[in-house]
């Protein structure tokens, strides 16, 4: 028998430009909204992506 898919792709978006991405996350373990830094391509410098809801 297959497992239940748990996993669900989530939408990251800069705090200080308009960029997004896209990744992935397993709401059982991470229950607060994600937050990473990261490199963003329009600002060429790492900054704060948070959770889009």
């Amino acid at each position: 028998m297959a497992k239940k898919k748990v996993r669900q792709v989530i939408t990251l978006e800069s705090t200080e430009s308009s960029f997004r991405m896209s990744t992935v996350k397993n709401p059982r373990n991470t229950t607060a909204r994600l937050e990473l830094k990261k490199y963003d391509p329009t600002l060429k410098k790492h900054v704060m992506f948070r959770e889009k809801k």
